[in-house]
């Protein structure tokens, strides 16, 4: 699959893609992939009928390997496709609201007050029609790894918001019977990991990128940061003409930008660079990124 992007293709190309949005794809949320991975991941958008550019789905890829993750929008998509889909409705708890559930009954009494105080947990209730009520409970501590994960940043500036959208998915999924992969990591090369046979448990916050090799999502933050800031200096990029680079392609701050969001920006930079150089004008116009 080439890697160059199409002056002009409107004709789907795979499942409803064109060219032009296969290389718009390539270059921003896919970006990092090898055309092996990246085949692998547009397959994967086109069966499940999720689209990468509405944030239903994404992949990340850290030293080699990509992991394809599903966010909430991409579950309740699927979801609102079924027959009888009622909604999600999610309520986080405060230690100071007075919530009570019964199990047996299902039922659910909160009530809350001001000040609640800090979040101790969270439910959500999936509903279908001709069906049982699925209520998913969660307390905080089920998540707490999650502010030292992968998406450490977005769970630590945003850890209301997360939490809902992490109780939500999973009530989803349980109700409406969506079974979807997500955290397997596909190496640029299956034939490797089949050899081997050989898959190693890692702590929530490290990634593996070889058998017995790991690294620390917070490590390489840092270094993409030191590579993108090595690059503004190399083609004269003001700190506003950064932001702006990124509010213009990521609708965000820098301090909010995931790694995956990085390789991206990284990529976004060189473009910007080559733009001053030749002195010609051109747009970047790639779509927003958006975190789940």
């Amino acid at each position: 699959m080439s890697n160059q992007v199409a002056v002009s293709n409107t004709q789907a190309v795979v499942g409803t893609f064109t060219q032009t949005e296969l290389d718009t794809l390539k270059h921003t949320i896919a970006v990092g992939t090898s055309n092996e991975q990246f085949a692998l991941f547009v397959q994967t958008c086109v069966n499940s009928g999720l689209n990468p550019f509405l944030n239903q789905i994404y992949c990340i890829v850290y030293g080699g390997k990509m992991s394809i993750q599903v966010a909430v929008e991409g579950v309740l998509a699927l979801a609102r496709k079924q027959p009888g889909f009622k909604g999600v409705d999610v309520e986080l708890v405060h230690e100071n609201d007075d919530f009570k559930y019964n199990p047996a009954t299902k039922e659910i009494t909160h009530s809350v007050g001001f000040p609640r105080g800090k979040v101790i947990g969270g439910y959500a209730i999936a509903k279908k029609e001709n069906f049982t009520d699925v209520v998913t409970l969660m307390e905080v501590s089920e998540v707490e790894h999650m502010t030292k994960g992968n998406n450490k940043n977005m769970w630590t500036n945003y850890f209301n918001d997360m939490f809902k959208k992490h109780i939500m998915k999973r009530a989803a999924k349980l109700q409406y019977g969506i079974e979807i992969a997500e955290d397997e990591q596909i190496g640029s090369s299956s034939v490797d990991e089949a050899k081997s046979g050989y898959r190693k448990e890692i702590t929530p916050n490290q990634i593996q990128i070889a058998e017995g090799e790991v690294i620390d999502p917070e490590d390489e933050m840092k270094s993409r940061w030191s590579e993108i800031k090595s690059k503004q200096v190399k083609y004269s990029l003001s700190e506003d003409e950064l932001k702006n680079i990124i509010k213009i392609n990521f609708n965000k701050v820098a301090k909010e930008l995931t790694l995956q969001q990085l390789v991206g920006l990284s990529k976004l930079i060189d473009l910007e660079g080559k733009k001053k150089k030749t002195s010609e004008p051109e747009e970047i116009t790639f779509d927003d990124l958006d975190e789940f």
